[in-house]
């Protein structure tokens, strides 16, 4: 393994000015309420405004947006909505007896209310409304509040319809610490969400990050990830547009190619810059690329693979031979972009798949957001008075051999009750102690 090109920086955002600043505003909102929340939107935001977006000015933003773009956000809202279906579909409730008398089973529960950020600073993320808004209401999620900060006089007027066509509940024109506070909290009319979920600057990832456990949250999310694997295969152009749009996300994103082919490899990493160059958001493309930015060189494909699952990126693309052989190699990824046609754009915007995803790792133990990540699987059990012979049996002896004699005597009690004049091997507790 050679590194062609190297990271000049480690993309760490949680540090500790910002883990401290975040700390200070969810203590403040938590004891302050509605009113801290009117502070912070006023210092931070410039907003004077009602949070609530109405119908009435819902409606006119929704005028604003172009019938072309109406069109594209309800083609993408439909790729995401099947998708979701299918992943809702693939688990379901089911009862088994395991023994004579002995009935298990799991039931599947939305959570109550679902608060989705999306949000909107650089750029006006209208499909980050449909991966997470939509996602939650085709888990069956009953209450979904949506908010997004707002620029200028309002929330974008595209962010506002995906919201619309994806089924938001309630929309809120709000953004960072303090709109995931508003909905972890359930402040100005919103109910307290059970899970926040979508993608954010460093403070929002820290706020989600801090109230877990208070909240569930989707994922530990740090700036956007990307990586190539590509062999002598592919096109070096097509390589260096692709590692380039993504290190669009910020000067932060960190974009990596893996290849077993040297020419490829300095190829990419001379035109890359220069397609930089001449793209609008050129210059954050060029910061990401030159702190973040790294080529690794490797010796076969199973090298790549150890690479790579060691990176366990966000994104990630494969441009080489036998497909279904990588497809079943790769192990640690958000989310796997198979083949030249296949680009990780296609998966932000449009087709189907969540792009809310883990980054810094976390795709070694976790996938993206997807609709499961709303449901509760819940379990129950039905044991019949005779099946308490042998399961109070084990109950009870496995209980007072952990030391457990209040575990051990809800057994006994069955037992006796159940199976009267029975010899146990073991003492049980007489009734009339008690009454």
């Amino acid at each position: 393994m050679q590194h062609i090109k190297s990271a000049r920086s480690s993309a760490e955002s949680d540090d500790r000015r910002i883990r401290e600043a975040v700390e200070k505003m969810i203590e403040r909102i938590r004891t302050g309420g509605e009113d801290a929340v009117r502070d912070y939107a006023r210092e931070l935001d410039r907003w004077e405004g009602d949070f609530v977006l109405t119908d009435a000015k819902k409606a006119a933003l929704l005028a604003k947006v172009d019938e072309r773009d109406k069109a594209d956000i309800r083609f993408a809202h439909e790729q995401v909505r099947r998708f979701a279906q299918a992943q809702r579909a693939s688990i379901g409730e089911f009862t088994i007896e395991t023994e004579a008398g002995v009935r298990l089973g799991q039931r599947v529960v939305p959570v109550d209310c679902a608060g989705c950020y999306v949000p909107g600073g650089r750029y006006a993320h209208a499909a980050s409304a449909l991966m997470s808004v939509a996602t939650a209401k085709v888990a069956g999620v009953p209450f979904v509040v949506a908010a997004s900060p707002p620029r200028g006089g309002s929330i974008a007027p595209a962010v506002a319809y995906a919201m619309e066509v994806a089924g938001a509940d309630m929309i809120l024109e709000m953004g960072g610490v303090h709109a995931i506070c508003t909905m972890a909290f359930g402040l100005f009319g919103a109910r307290p969400a059970d899970i926040l979920v979508g993608p954010g600057n460093a403070y929002v990832a820290e706020a989600k990050r801090m109230l877990f456990g208070e909240v569930g949250i989707d994922v530990f999310a740090g700036p956007t990830e990307s990586a190539i694997i590509a062999d002598e295969t592919a096109d070096p152009m097509t390589v260096a547009i692709d590692l380039a749009s993504q290190a669009e996300h910020g000067p932060n994103s960190p974009v990596w190619l893996f290849t077993t082919s040297r020419a490829l490899a300095e190829t990419v990493d001379r035109i890359l810059p220069k397609i930089a160059a001449d793209m609008p958001s050129g210059e954050v493309v060029a910061a990401a690329w030159a702190d973040f930015g790294e080529i690794i060189l490797c010796d076969d494909r199973e090298e790549v693979c150890a690479v790579s699952d060691r990176y366990a990126c966000e994104h990630l693309q494969v441009i080489a031979r036998d497909l279904e052989w990588w497809k079943g190699r790769l192990r640690n990824y958000g989310s796997l972009f198979l083949g030249e046609g296949s680009t990780v754009t296609h998966g932000d915007k449009c087709s189907g798949t969540n792009h809310i995803l883990p980054t810094k790792k976390a795709a070694r133990y976790s996938g993206g957001l997807n609709a499961q990540k709303f449901l509760k699987i819940l379990t129950w059990q039905e044991i019949s008075p005779e099946a308490n012979r042998a399961f109070s049996g084990a109950g009870s002896r496995i209980s007072r051999l952990e030391g457990m004699d209040g575990h051990a005597r809800a057994c006994d009690w069955r037992l006796r009750k159940y199976f009267p004049g029975t010899n146990w091997d073991f003492e049980v507790s007489e009734q009339a102690r008690y009454e």
